[in-house]
C-alpha cells in the first residue's frame, strides 16, 4: 500500500496528471519475461484493455516481425498500407497519417497516450517527431476517439506505444533490442536500440537511441506529375526576368527525373528512462531528445512569376514523461492509472544560405488520470480527466499565425455491461477549450483576443456474438471539436502549402453525428473484418480558394459548412493449403471513403479506392510473401486540385528466422515498388511535385536478447 500512496500523492501534487492508457502490469510470475508481447487482439489504447474483437470501430494493431517489415522513416509511411489509412507524403521526411479521409487537426498522434507536442498538425511539411523505429506497437483507432483523447480526435488516433519508461523487470542482467535496415531508394541507413537493466528486484533503468540518414529519394519517372510537366513545357520561354535571374528554366524543371532533390535527412535521437515495478503498480519517468535536419522537396516553379523554394528543417524536441499506476485492492476503484508529459519543440526553416526564415517554438504539457472501476457483475468501466495546453509561436518573414495559446480540459467516463452475446458500451465527454492570439504591437492583421468553447460528445453502441467467433456491433456518435488556433487565427503566407491562409475567429464548433457498423469474425485458417461508416457535419471546417492573391500566394480562405463522409474498410487473411512445413497464406486490404462538402463539391485531398492482395508462403524460419497493391485514380476534386492517376505496386519480401519463433532474431529482404512506377498519393499537398518511392530494395536485421 506504500506504492498506492506515493502514487496517489504523485497524482494529487501533479497539476495535469493524467494517465495514458497502457498494457496491463504484468503479473508477478510474468515480470522476467521481457520477450513476451501485449496479445495482438488486446487493444490498450482504451480506458481499460479490451479485445480487438469488441470494439466497435475500426481498429489495427502493429507489432513484432509485422512491425519491423512496415517500418519506414516517418510514422505515415509505416501505416500506408494500413485499412483506412492514407498519408499525406510530403516528401519522404514528413508524412503524416490520414485516417479515412481526415488529417491534421482532426487527426492525434500519440506516444503511449501522450501528444507528441510536435506542430505536424499547423502543416503537412511538418514532422512527426515520433522515431518508428523505437516502436513497440502500434494501435490505430479509425472513426471518432474524441470521448478519451479530445475534440483533436474527431477522426481517429495513432498511439505509438515504446518501452522508454520500462513495464516489466528483465531477468538477464541487461535485455537489449535492437534494428537496422537499409533502403536503396534513398540510401536510407538507419539503427535504432535499447537496452533495460534491472537494478534490484524491482527497479529498471532504460536507455535508447536511433540515428537514420538518407539521400535524395530515387523515383520512378518524372518528378513533375504529368499535369505539372504539361504546364511548364507550354511555358518555356516565357520565364520572368526575376525567374531568369534566380536561375530558373521551366524546360529544366519538366526535364528533372530519377532522383528527388532536396529530400535527404539525417535524424537521431536518444532517451533514458527508469520505473519502480512491483506486483500493484509502478511508478516512472523518462527523457528524450530528437534533433533532425530534413530537405522538403523542391515546389518548382512552372509558370511566369511564380517562386521557387527548397528549404530545410532544422526540428529538436526535448521531452519529459511520466507515468503511474497502482492496483487500489479496493471494493469500487480497481485502480488509478496517470500519465503527464511535457515537451519543447522549435523548427527553424532555414534558406538556402543556411539563414533561419522562419521559427516555430512549441511547448506543450498533457495529462490525464483514469480510475478504473472493479468489475461488478457484467459492469466494467472507466472515468478520467485529462489536461491540454500548448503555446505556440511562429517568428519570421512568413509567420502566418499570432503567438497563440490552447488550454483543454476534459472530463470522461466510459462504461460498458458484458451480457455475453451481447454487449453495451456508452460513454461521455465534457471538455472546456479556451483559444487566445496575442500578436505583437507590429501585427495588426492577425486578431488579438480569446475564444472559450464548451463542447459535450457521446456514444452508444452495441455488439452481439451471433456464432462462434463472429460478431457484429453498431455504434452512434455524437462528437463535437473546438476549432484550432490555425483555423481561427491564421492570416499570412504559408511556405509549406504556397498559400496565404486566412482562419475565421468567429468559427463555431464542428460536430458530427457518426454511425459505424463492424463485423469480425474467425475460425480455422481464416479471419475477416469489415467497417462501414457514414458520419454527418456541421460547421466542416475547410479551406476554400477565394481567387484572390496576396503576396504571390492564393488565398485559401477557412470556411465552415456541411458535409458527410461515408466509406467502408475490409481486410482478412485465409489459409488455403498445406504444403510440406509452410502454410499458404492470401490476404487482402479494401478501403474507400466518398466525402462531400454540401454546396461546393468534393472535399480536397481525399484518398481513391484501393485494394491490396498478398499470397505467401509460411513456416517455421521462412516466409515468403508477394502482394500487389493497386490505387483508383481520384477524378473528384476541389476547385484547386488536380487529377491523379490510377497506379499498381508490386511488392516482394522474405523473412528468415534462424531459430524460428523461439528467440527474437530475425533478417528481412523485399523489394517494393519492382516495377518502378510512377505513384502519388491523391492525400498529399506535394503529389505533383514529390512521387513516391521508386523501385527500393530493403534490408533489415531485428534482434532482442
Amino acid at each position: 500500500m506504500r506504492l498506492t500512496a506515493l502514487l496517489l500523492l504523485g497524482a494529487a501534487a501533479n497539476a495535469t496528471p493524467v494517465m495514458a492508457q497502457q498494457a496491463p502490469a504484468p503479473a508477478a510470475d510474468d515480470q522476467g519475461d521481457t520477450h513476451a508481447q501485449t496479445p495482438k487482439q488486446i487493444v490498450v489504447t482504451a480506458a481499460f484493455n479490451r479485445e480487438r474483437a469488441d470494439i466497435i470501430s475500426g481498429v489495427s494493431v502493429l507489432q513484432g516481425q509485422e512491425l519491423a517489415q512496415a517500418i519506414r522513416p516517418t510514422i505515415g509511411e509505416t501505416l500506408d498500407r494500413t485499412p483506412g489509412v492514407s498519408a499525406t507524403s510530403f516528401g519522404p521526411n514528413a508524412s503524416r497519417p490520414v485516417l479515412r479521409g481526415l488529417q491534421g487537426e482532426r487527426v492525434r498522434i500519440l506516444t503511449d497516450g501522450i501528444g507528441a507536442f510536435d506542430v505536424s498538425n499547423t502543416s503537412a511539411d511538418h514532422a512527426v517527431v515520433i522515431d518508428p523505429l523505437l516502436a513497440e506497437r502500434i494501435e490505430v483507432l479509425r472513426g471518432p476517439a474524441t470521448l478519451l483523447f479530445g475534440s483533436a480526435a474527431i477522426g481517429g488516433v495513432v498511439n505509438v506505444i515504446d518501452k522508454r519508461i520500462p513495464r516489466v523487470v528483465p531477468d538477464e542482467i541487461a535485455h537489449v533490442d535492437a534494428m537496422a535496415t537499409y533502403g536503396s531508394a534513398a540510401d536510407e541507413r538507419s539503427i535504432g536500440a535499447a537496452v533495460d537493466v534491472p537494478v534490484g528486484k524491482q527497479f529498471v533503468v532504460h536507455a535508447d537511441g536511433s540515428y537514420l540518414k538518407t539521400g535524395n529519394l530515387r523515383v520512378g519517372d518524372y518528378v513533375l506529375a504529368p499535369s505539372a510537366r504539361a504546364v511548364a513545357l507550354a511555358n518555356a520561354g516565357t520565364e520572368t526576368d526575376d525567374q531568369l535571374d534566380e536561375g530558373l528554366d521551366f524546360a529544366g524543371n519538366a526535364a528533372l527525373r530519377g532522383r528527388l532533390p532536396n529530400s535527404a535527412a539525417e535524424t537521431w535521437t536518444a532517451g533514458v528512462g527508469a520505473a519502480l515495478i512491483t506486483d500493484t503498480g509502478n511508478l516512472g519517468i523518462s527523457y528524450s531528445h530528437y534533433d533532425s535536419l530534413y530537405g522538403i522537396p523542391t515546389r518548382y516553379a512552372i509558370r511566369p512569376g511564380e517562386e521557387q523554394e527548397s528549404p530545410r528543417l532544422d526540428v529538436a524536441q526535448d521531452r519529459v514523461d511520466l507515468r503511474a499506476e497502482a492496483e487500489t485492492g479496493g471494493g469500487f476503484l480497481k485502480s488509478i492509472k496517470a500519465r503527464a508529459g511535457f515537451a519543447s519543440y522549435r523548427h527553424f526553416e532555414l534558406e538556402p544560405d543556411g539563414a533561419i526564415g522562419t521559427a516555430f517554438y512549441n511547448k506543450g504539457l498533457e495529462g490525464r488520470v483514469e480510475l478504473v472501476q472493479a468489475d461488478r457483475g457484467a459492469w466494467k468501466g472507466a472515468s478520467g480527466v485529462q489536461y491540454f495546453a500548448r503555446d505556440f509561436d511562429v517568428i519570421g518573414d512568413e509567420a502566418f499565425l499570432p503567438k497563440n495559446s490552447t488550454q483543454q480540459l476534459g472530463v470522461f467516463t466510459l462504461q460498458q455491461l458484458d451480457l455475453g452475446a451481447l454487449k453495451l458500451e456508452g460513454g461521455a465527454r465534457y471538455e472546456h477549450t479556451v483559444l487566445e492570439a496575442k500578436p505583437l504591437p507590429d501585427q495588426p492583421q492577425f486578431f488579438n483576443g480569446k475564444r472559450t468553447f464548451d463542447t459535450f460528445s457521446g456514444s452508444a453502441g452495441a455488439s452481439l456474438g451471433f456464432a462462434d467467433g463472429w460478431r457484429f456491433g453498431v455504434n452512434l456518435s455524437r462528437t463535437v471539436r473546438a476549432p484550432s488556433a490555425e483555423e481561427l487565427f491564421a492570416n499570412g503566407p504559408h511556405a509549406g502549402t504556397q498559400a496565404f491562409e486566412v482562419g475565421s475567429p468567429d468559427f463555431r464548433t464542428e460536430r458530427a453525428w457518426g454511425l459505424e457498423g463492424v463485423l469480425r469474425g474467425s475460425g480455422p485458417g481464416y479471419t475477416l473484418e469489415a467497417s462501414v461508416y457514414h458520419n454527418w457535419f456541421d460547421n466542416f471546417i475547410y479551406e476554400s480558394l477565394t481567387g484572390a492573391v496576396e503576396d504571390g500566394l492564393p488565398v485559401f480562405q477557412f470556411t465552415q459548412g456541411r458535409a458527410r463522409y461515408y466509406g467502408f474498410e475490409l481486410q482478412g487473411t485465409v489459409t488455403l493449403a498445406r504444403l510440406g512445413g509452410f502454410d499458404v497464406v492470401a490476404d487482402g486490404v479494401a478501403d474507400y471513403v466518398h466525402a462531400q462538402i454540401e454546396g461546393v463539391g468534393p472535399a480536397p485531398r481525399i484518398p481513391p479506392l484501393r485494394l491490396l492482395g498478398g499470397l505467401g508462403l509460411k513456416g517455421e524460419k521462412v516466409d515468403l510473401r508477394g502482394e500487389v497493391e493497386w490505387s483508383d485514380s481520384q477524378p473528384r476534386l476541389a476547385n484547386f486540385e488536380t487529377p491523379t492517376a490510377s497506379f499498381t505496386l508490386v511488392n516482394a519480401e522474405v523473412n528468415f528466422r534462424p531459430w524460428g519463433n523461439a528467440r527474437p532474431l530475425s533478417f528481412a529482404l523485399s523489394a517494393n515498388n519492382i516495377f518502378d512506377v510512377d505513384a502519388r498519393r491523391h492525400a498529399s499537398f506535394l503529389k505533383d511535385f514529390a512521387p513516391l518511392a521508386g523501385r527500393d530494395i530493403r534490408i533489415s536485421a531485428r534482434v532482442s536478447f
